[in-house]
């Protein structure tokens, strides 16, 4: 059957699920693959698409809008006298020298990038790093043309940087992916062991595979939509272990099979 085929039966049919279970081994490790790619797309792609705006923004607001600054033993300076907040196709730019905004202040405006009195914050489809000016910028002297120069440089390396990202991000998903279906799998052992049924951790293994499909799709929905979904953890773990749970009820028992 066709691993997409298989997919849309996950997402609806217990039975089929229950049926999966005597496939190869190895049909089952790529549809994991599949899955993870699938829910990694959206992620992706709002991420590159804001880290890629964020850097051509910000080269044009260090020449038009932010004062000259200087970068000094960990600490920013400016001849700023308060805050500057530009908003501009959806990124905000903090510039702060003064030292009266703070990093959780950056965060809550949603994608984003902050220079504060000591440290850089980017925020990124609701991903945040910080960067202490220490960090890089301890026993040097750094000014707003060597910053400009450096942001050039990522934005002439982008071809090479953004699809690394998208490299690292989908090997943690799948790694992520491939234990959560290992867990559940464990899992699918005491539910066979309740239910009476007659099967291994192999064919627990691989219907915890097909069980994730509808959790990870709705999910992978609400993310292309950018919908915040309360409790999304305990949602993914009640769905996944549910449709587990009726697969396996699927299975004839194991006086039935004697």
């Amino acid at each position: 059957m066709n691993i997409f085929v298989q997919m849309w039966k996950s997402i609806y049919s217990p039975k089929d699920i229950a049926r999966f279970r005597f496939q190869k081994i190895g049909k089952t490790i790529l549809y994991v693959f599949v899955l993870a790619l699938i829910s990694t797309l959206p992620t992706a792609y709002y991420f590159t698409t804001s880290f890629v705006d964020g850097i051509r923004y910000t080269t044009e607001l260090l020449k038009n809008e932010i004062p000259a600054f200087t970068i000094e033993n960990g600490t920013l300076h400016s001849s700023a006298t308060k805050p500057i907040v530009i908003t501009e196709h959806g990124l905000t730019i903090v510039f702060d020298s003064t030292g009266k905004m703070t990093k959780e202040e950056v965060e809550r405006a949603g994608n984003a990038i902050g220079l504060l009195k000591h440290e850089a914050v980017l925020v990124a489809n609701n991903q945040t790093q910080f960067y202490n000016y220490s960090m890089f910028a301890q026993n040097a002297k750094l000014t707003n043309e060597d910053v400009h120069s450096f942001i050039e440089t990522i934005q002439s390396l982008l071809p090479v940087l953004v699809p690394l990202a998208f490299l690292f991000l989908y090997i943690f998903t799948s790694a992520s992916k491939f234990i959560g279906v290992s867990v559940l799998a464990f899992i699918g052992l005491i539910l066979k062991s309740t239910l009476d049924k007659k099967i291994s951790y192999r064919h627990t293994w691989t219907m915890a595979a097909y069980s994730v499909t509808l959790s990870t799709v709705f999910f992978t929905i609400m993310e292309t939509l950018r919908t915040v979904v309360p409790y999304a953890a305990m949602i993914h773990w009640f769905v996944s272990v549910t449709v587990l749970f009726l697969a396996i009820k699927e299975i004839p028992s194991a006086k039935m099979q004697d």
